[in-house]
């Protein structure tokens, strides 16, 4: 663990525990969401779903919704395609989702038709009136038949052009594998010793972030104005230009901070339909999900593995093989690029010569899944680091020495080909391994509860390549604001980059002021997702913070009459070492303006470029700019009477390359672990023939204050990476990835069964037991 030494000088901010900016208003409710946010008086939209999972759509009577009290219109998904045509199809990795569904309906709850009202309440009454008659397809429901053969979720794959790696897949026909990534290093079946096989099986969970998804829209003039919740107002736009065909200087996406998103608010979710109703019929509208429909507008893929690891005669892993299905539902979302960013970890953060990975991304008739928090890495970790443990026990060994030998170290280089720097796997490891105490005596069993303690590791590719933009406009009294599209989803990522750019600028706590994200204001950002940002749009926030600091430089060099070399910028103002004159920042600009109130504008651009890996072996010698790595160790308690596991001490590190803010990264390792809590023993989506059954937070089963552990011991990594700002990384999905199998690995600890089902409920448990004896 490094603890990071209190500065006391004004302007040192890298390393401090600043408040969050948005902490007091949020604390006292005065903190406005999107939907809070002063916008245009709207009509309200409320939407009829489909009752079938697979089906043509043959008949759509709207004649007893048009007729019902305050109703302004009703649109159907034929009536959209008439008026766009494919335009109406989108996705980010293939345009196959409508904003209401045409032709045929290929989920139970997917949008046909949209009622427009004076009313929420109105809108939603009217939207049942709607009939629709169906002539019923086969679905498909598992993701391994979908797998094997028809019936097919579409006709063919339909690329879309933001993913340009996916073209070759144009026009492809009868199947329902939309994506697949393949690593293949040395050859497994050549090696001997001993091995471990399971098939593993992660179910699709919900987001559930207390806000819920809204998005709002309206004609400005000839533009389109949007106020959405979404993590992606650039992407949004571009959307949102290509669906009505318009110059993107037409388009305007204003977002507002997040309450909780965990990636239930990127691409597109609910600001197609509000566009294309505002734009075609020049009406303002607005729609709110509600809690019920937020669980059918994604899902975290549910995930299979079926997987192999083989260690020599040494205790050295000689082989490892995963075949990875992931069920994407019936609309592609991102699936593809989440299968090929777990597929490239699947072998863990392990030291393997023979590996093979084959990663597939499959349709089925249930909602789309798309980015959750972890990426997809969580699924595959369940798999192999509960293969790593099990190898250990086999061979009679310690768990966490058997991974010490095989850990990945600085240098040395993945399965998928590319180096490790600024990933200490060893480092977060024996963190965790001593926060709980590995190793020491403890008491195995007290009547009927036993007790075990398990350990995992993960590792995570950062989202590769992506592009972000920062403009610092720093205001004549010294003060500044920073303009980014980073959106704080309660991540804290505000107070972040108030804190690079303050750093640099040598201002105070309060000193940067960071502007929410506005297409017509804010510069571009690939996404706010993937535990990128601190990263990404923190080095553009440096690199335009220095920047301005060389603006300064010149002003006040100009000013003494010396070279800028000789200048330096202090807390205190600019400084000239040769005549000891030191000039303040207000001062400086007031001199070179001439007038009160004035602005100095610095930007600068961040671009991370990678080498697109082999399609054949998966290989790349720059497959991310940096990784991941985390791990967790658990030492719980299982009532072999109830099934019940209570969790003694938890113990997370991440190794975020340098912690920018301390307080907010432990509370990031703290908030993901307990997420990861909920995957490991309650959150999972059941499905009957399609038809979500526990769709609701009465059903659904989260985590509450009673199943926290009685400890909880974030704990900080600091390996600084050399291309970061100030050797900073992400840190946000770190603690969630090892923390399901971290679980199941102490369960079985301490019952001797391995358990590769999730989540680990206390029927699943006491199933597993009955089984044993």
């Amino acid at each position: 663990m490094t603890t990071v030494e209190p500065r006391s000088s004004a302007g040192a901010a890298v390393g401090e525990r600043w408040a969050r900016v948005d902490g007091r208003a949020k604390v006292r409710g005065e903190y406005r969401y999107a939907a809070d946010q002063p916008i245009r008086p709207c009509l309200d939209v409320a939407v009829h779903r489909s009752t079938r999972p697979h089906a043509k759509i043959t008949a759509i009577d709207t004649s007893q919704a048009l007729a019902a009290e305050g109703v302004v219109a009703v649109v159907t998904g034929e009536d959209l395609y008439a008026e766009f045509g494919d335009r109406l199809m989108t996705g980010p990795a293939f345009s196959d989702q409508p904003c209401l569904a045409h032709g045929k309906v290929r989920y139970v709850g997917e949008p046909i038709a949209a009622v427009i009202a004076h009313s929420v309440k109105q809108a939603r009454e009217a939207a049942e009136l709607i009939e629709v008659s169906y002539d019923e397809l086969e679905p498909i429901h598992d993701v391994d038949k979908a797998v094997q053969g028809a019936p097919y979720v579409h006709d063919e794959l339909k690329p879309s052009i933001v993913f340009g790696d996916l073209k070759h897949l144009r026009g492809i026909r009868d199947t329902n594998v939309n994506y697949e990534f393949n690593l293949r290093r040395g050859d497994p079946s050549s090696v001997s010793g001993t091995t471990v096989s399971y098939d593993f099986w992660c179910p699709p969970t919900h987001h559930v972030p207390i806000e819920l998804p809204f998005a709002s829209a309206w004609c400005e003039g000839d533009r389109l104005e949007l106020l959405a919740t979404t993590q992606t107002p650039s992407y949004v736009r571009q959307s949102l230009a290509d669906l009505l065909d318009l110059p993107l200087n037409r388009v305007r996406v204003r977002t507002a901070p997040l309450g909780g998103s965990f990636g239930a608010k990127m691409y597109d979710r609910l600001e197609p339909l509000v566009a294309a109703l505002a734009w075609t019929l020049k009406l303002p509208v607005k729609i709110t999900a509600t809690r019920e429909e937020a669980f059918l507008l994604t899902t975290r893929h549910g995930c299979a593995v079926a997987g192999s690891m083989t260690a020599d005669e040494n205790g050295m892993i000689v082989a490892s093989t995963s075949d990875v299905r992931y069920d994407t539902g019936a609309y592609a979302d991102v699936g593809p690029r989440i299968t090929a960013k777990s597929g490239m970890v699947a072998p863990g953060p392990y030291k393997v010569e023979n590996v093979s990975v084959k990663s597939r991304c499959v349709y089925t008739n249930k909602p789309s899944a798309g980015p959750f928090r972890g990426f997809g890495v969580p699924q595959v970790t369940w798999a192999h680091e509960s293969l790593a443990d099990e190898l250990a026990r086999q061979l009679g060994e310690d768990p966490v020495e058997f991974r010490r030998r095989n850990m990945l170290r600085e240098g040395d280089t993945a399965p998928v080909g590319t180096p490790m720097h600024s990933a200490d796997f060893m480092g977060s490891m024996e963190a965790v391994a001593e926060a709980i105490g590995w190793g020491t005596p403890f008491v195995k069993q007290e009547g009927r509860l036993v007790r075990g303690r398990g350990i995992a590791v993960g590792v995570k590719a950062v989202l590769t390549p992506t592009i972000s933009n920062a403009v610092v406009q720093l205001n004549q009294d010294g003060s500044a604001s920073l303009l980014i599209s980073t959106i704080d989803m309660g991540q804290g990522s505000d107070t972040i980059m108030a804190q690079i750019a303050a750093e640099v600028l040598c201002l105070d706590e309060g000193g940067v002021r960071v502007i929410q994200a506005d297409t017509d204001v804010t510069p571009y950002d690939t996404i706010t997702a993937g535990s990128r940002s601190t990263y990404h749009t923190g080095n553009a926030v440096r690199l335009a913070a220095e920047n301005m600091r060389d603006k300064l430089v010149a002003l006040a060099a100009e000013r003494f009459g010396v070279a800028e070399t000789d200048i330096k910028l202090t807390s205190d103002g600019l400084v000239s070492a040769q005549t000891q004159e030191t000039v303040s920042i207000s001062e400086l600009l007031h001199g070179h303006f001439g007038a009160r109130g004035t602005t100095l504008t610095a930007e600068a651009n961040f671009t991370t470029s990678w080498q697109p890996y082999d399609k054949e072996t998966g290989q790349s010698p720059q497959v991310t700019e940096h990784w991941f790595a985390g791990a967790a160790a658990v030492q719980l308690t299982v009532d072999t009477g109830t099934g019940r596991v209570h969790i003694e001490h938890l113990a997370v590190a991440g190794d975020v390359g340098r912690a920018i803010n301390p307080a907010m990264v432990e509370q990031q390792l703290s908030g993901a672990a307990i997420m990861g809590i909920g995957h490991a023993l309650f959150d999972q989506m059941v499905f009957d023939e399609g038809q979500i059954v526990n769709g609701t937070l009465l059903d659904y089963q989260l985590p509450s204050i009673k199943d926290m552990p009685d400890k909880l011991t974030p704990i900080i990594i600091e390996s600084p990476h050399r291309t970061g700002p100030f050797g900073a990384k992400g840190v946000g999905e770190t603690t969630i990835i090892p923390l399901a199998p971290a679980i199941a690995n102490a369960v079985r600890d301490a019952t001797g069964v391995r358990i590769t089902t999730l989540p680990l409920t206390p029927e699943r448990i006491l199933t597993a037991l009955e089984e044993q004896a």
